[in-house]
């Protein structure tokens, strides 16, 4: 689409207003609305003005001025709003300058595809990720000096088996929540609801179904594309599930793990690499892949403890990431088992359906990083010819001791993956993609505002432990 084709869309629609939507710096989407009237052909150059310096991890007070550039490929009617309101997915450009701004995460993935095309290696990078999520009943949570708790509630939830008013049973059990049908899964309509509303909004909604976990743990699939359109539908994606959840009453969340003993959210990233309409990832080698995938993997396996810094971005990314789950804490690769960190879907024998799935990202990323960060891995891994070494077919979990300490795992928390972010930064700053001044914000931002703040806090299980050392 051009600018033309969006307004005479926005005339069509009989539109009253314009809502710009822009990512800060951790992935959370923000907007400011705009009359219709106030969008014109010049608006997608001049943009309109905004002050950065209170999103998070952006802009210093002295150079808050940013400008919001509409993108006319992104634009969809809102369908929650009241007034009829054409929304639009905007970039952030430098006033001065009118240079895209270093730290806008959607300019990184811009910067990602430009730096695959001018390798010559592809053109195109496909993501398919499948992002989990938990649907709530009730949401408690306070953190005071003095005084912190949480609690959460849910209609199906295994917990509420000996509830004495308005109780019918069918309750899910831990861990024995995969695709039951109703009465057991009680989110049917939901789900259904939310894909309608993805398909509204130009979102292809391919599957839903229940999740492992009690507590009302959700996934719904959605169609693959290129790895900047993916981060948008990512966002957008996460947008319709926590407001059609809200029309109903319900609270949606994708933390990695709000929930002890049960599985948790992850976010596993479907990717492949094609060239002139042509897929690179099918070949002769192991699970029906080419050289060139197995070099991906190998660069994905290598960069991985930097690559969890983008991809598990949180303290909580940790307590789902634990040895002894089916959470891919080890670093290996694997067709259909899904306890290595990558598998090979073996669904097709499709040279088409070809790809890898990279298994520990959890939906609390921001997107247009994490898909960039992998790109840049597994470029790297193809460019440097890197053996991603045996496959792993056995089951992970039962390998004996001494086989299994030759297997690399994952960091084991936030600030693990921080350091090896810092010792591994080369393959990011390729082509200009990441720059050194983002990945220092970053890292600055998230052991300051993250890692600290939970490190410094009495937990309330160290009372129940230590209250009477």
């Amino acid at each position: 689409m051009d600018a033309k084709t969006v307004l005479r869309f926005a005339i069509d629609k009989q539109v009253k207003f314009v809502d710009l939507r822009f990512t800060d710096l951790i992935g959370q989407w923000h907007h400011m609305t705009f009359p219709i009237n106030q969008l014109t052909e010049d608006s997608f150059t001049d943009g309109f003005g905004f002050d950065a310096s209170s999103l998070r991890g952006w802009a210093a007070i002295n150079e808050s001025d940013m400008l919001l550039i509409p993108d006319p490929n992104r634009c969809w009617v809102d369908p929650f709003f009241e007034e009829t309101t054409l929304c639009m997915i905007v970039d952030i450009a430098d006033p001065l300058t009118k240079e895209p701004y270093f730290l806008d995460p959607r300019n990184v993935a811009r910067r990602a595809e430009n730096y695959l095309q001018f390798t010559g290696i592809a053109d195109v990078s496909l993501f398919g990720p499948e992002a989990e999520f938990f649907v709530l009943d009730n949401v408690r949570y306070q953190n005071d000096p003095h005084h912190t708790f949480y609690a959460i509630d849910s209609e199906e939830a295994h917990w509420n088996s000996g509830r004495e008013s308005n109780n019918l049973g069918y309750r899910i059990r831990t861990k024995e929540g995969y695709v039951p049908v109703p009465p057991i899964d009680k989110l049917q309509d939901l789900r259904s609801e939310i894909a309608l509303n993805l398909n509204e909004v130009g979102i292809e909604a391919e599957c839903h179904h229940h999740e492992v976990a009690s507590g009302g743990q959700c996934e719904i699939d959605f169609r693959f594309s290129t790895l900047l359109s993916t981060a948008d539908n990512v966002l957008l994606f996460k947008y319709i599930v926590k407001n059609t959840c809200y029309a109903y009453g319900k609270a949606a969340t994708f933390m990695p793990k709000p929930m002890f003993g049960d599985n948790g959210s992850g976010m596993h990233c479907h990717q492949s690499l094609w060239k002139a309409n042509k897929p690179l990832f099918a070949g002769e080698e192991y699970a029906g892949l080419s050289k060139m995938a197995l070099h991906y993997i190998g660069g994905l396996l290598k960069h991985a403890p930097a690559l969890a810094a983008f991809v598990a971005p949180t303290t909580n990314s940790y307590k789902r990431l634990v040895p002894g789950y089916e959470a891919p804490v080890n670093l290996a690769y694997s067709r259909r088992n899904r306890s290595a960190a990558v598998r090979i879907p073996m669904y097709s024998t499709s040279p088409k359906a070809k790809r890898i799935e990279f298994r520990p990202p959890d939906p609390s990323c921001n997107p247009y990083l994490a898909f960039s960060a992998m790109l840049m891995a597994g470029l790297d891994g193809i460019q440097n010819q890197i053996d991603p070494g045996q496959p792993l077919d056995k089951d992970i979990y039962d390998l004996p001791a001494e086989e299994l300490k030759n297997v690399p795992n994952l960091p084991g928390s936030l600030e693990e993956s921080l350091k090896a972010l810092e010792n591994d930064t080369e393959f990011l700053l390729k082509g200009d993609v990441f720059t050194e001044g983002l990945i220092s914000r970053w890292i600055d931002y998230k052991r300051k505002k993250e890692v600290d703040t939970i490190r410094m806090r009495p937990h309330p299980m160290e009372f129940a432990m230590y209250f009477d050392i």
